[in-house]
């Protein structure tokens, strides 16, 4: 592994600390002029500034110039649902003759078209399908992601879901963090017995995720016509005495409860919070839960998006991820949703940044090594074809990125 000296670097803009940023606070970056970062066996060296570098590199060392660009720490997508067979553009007429997205599932498309497709798939075929969003993500700037199950809706398909991420993970250039969401649907063999279902989510398959050590937080996706509060309540306890972090789909459609309920098991986040209300917003900051916001989501769902401005000022940690899915968000390109919390979450570029890394990256419990651009931490960083961070908010429909490196080797 070759050291790395970035030097006339424009900009160097980044958060501080391993912790999510909340308040005020989510809006204070780290900016550094004429700034320089030395890379030493993949991790973070030493930052400089005002034109300082160092006295003298290993023979080694790759300098690269940055030419006055602006270099952030790599962006963190810490909401996917990475893994799936087909696709879901057959539901565009449905849609434009007016069904909503529980119409369609409760007609049994939506997510129960894509867990018929999933099963359907291989093992391989669906690695090497996710393998090309993964080349995907890092063209645009993302260095970690979050990939969940919750397409398989039986043992031996969620398990499935859970080792490609694991391939992932091992074989591709990304850090890839699992999430089990078995309870993602209600699966046509379960119709009409959603209380059996977990059940046997919860003495069958979260057992065996855990014996084979497959995914890291369990997920639930609490919402009118899939699961309840109580049976939402029940999953995660169940994964949390096995040793799973929890996280919850929660109003995203209806405010039924699920963000009350993250609050109240402290879950290391919540996530869509479209319609999330004062009750629940109350309970996530007291229970310490960072809102994963997924504003392509509204927009591709034509649905309001969630209030981003009230949970910053009610001091909830603020994340902004993708949804990356083949239904509700067939858009892998975080950069757009970088865009969207500029102009419908109306937050400030420095509380974007912050939202797209280190607050996603602690929402998957990686603060302590990746986020933020600091010595010991890992060398993730973006150079992108652009002055500072507001042109990343101002500009849309364009890839600014122009390089990309992850553990201290440039892989785009």
């Amino acid at each position: 592994m070759k050291n790395i000296l970035i030097k006339n670097i424009g900009v160097l803009q980044t958060p501080i600390g391993k912790s999510s940023l909340k308040g005020s606070g989510q809006a204070q970056n780290a900016k550094l002029n004429n700034a320089a970062v030395l890379i030493e066996n993949g991790k973070i060296a030493a930052i400089y500034r005002d034109g300082e570098l160092p006295e003298k590199l290993s023979s080694d060392c790759k300098v690269i110039d940055a030419q006055n660009c602006l270099v952030t720490p790599g962006l963190v997508d810490c909401h996917t649902h990475l893994v799936f067979g087909g696709w879901r553009h057959n539901e565009i007429p449905l849609k434009l003759r007016g069904a909503t997205y529980l119409d369609i599932l409760k007609a049994g498309g939506g997510i129960l078209d894509t867990v018929r497709h999933t099963r359907e798939m291989s093992e391989d075929e669906l690695f090497e399908k996710s393998k090309g969003f993964i080349k995907e993500m890092l063209l645009n700037g993302v260095t970690t992601v979050e990939s969940k199950s919750g397409y398989g809706l039986n043992l031996n398909d969620e398990l499935k879901q859970l080792r490609v991420n694991k391939r992932l993970n091992e074989e591709t250039p990304m850090d890839v963090v699992s999430t089990f969401l078995g309870a993602h649907a209600i699966p046509p063999e379960y119709k009409g017995k959603p209380d059996e279902y977990i059940n046997y989510l919860c003495d069958v398959v979260l057992p065996e995720v855990k014996k084979q050590n497959l995914a890291e937080f369990c997920d639930v996706f609490c919402e009118d016509s899939v699961f309840d509060v109580e049976q939402s309540r029940k999953m995660l306890l169940s994964a949390q005495k096995l040793g799973f972090k929890s996280k919850i789909h929660a109003d995203e459609i209806e405010a039924i409860g699920g963000a009350v309920l993250a609050g109240e098991l402290k879950a290391i986040s919540a996530e869509h919070l479209i319609a999330t209300d004062g009750q629940g917003i109350d309970s996530m900051a007291k229970g310490g839960v960072t809102a994963a916001l997924l504003p392509a989501t509204s927009f591709y769902l034509n649905k309001t998006y969630a209030p981003a401005r009230q949970m910053i000022e009610k001091g909830i940690p603020v994340a902004i991820a993708s949804d990356f899915n083949p239904g509700s968000c067939p858009s892998l390109n975080l950069q757009f949703a970088i865009n969207l919390g500029y102009l419908k979450y109306r937050m400030l570029p420095e509380e974007i940044l912050s939202a797209v890394t280190l607050n996603a990256a602690c929402a998957i419990n990686r603060g302590d090594s990746i986020g933020s651009i600091e010595v010991g931490k890992q060398a993730d960083l973006v150079l992108w074809d652009a002055p500072n961070f507001e042109m990343i908010c101002y500009r849309f429909g364009s890839n600014q990125v122009k390089t990309v490196i992850k553990k201290g080797e440039i892989i785009a």
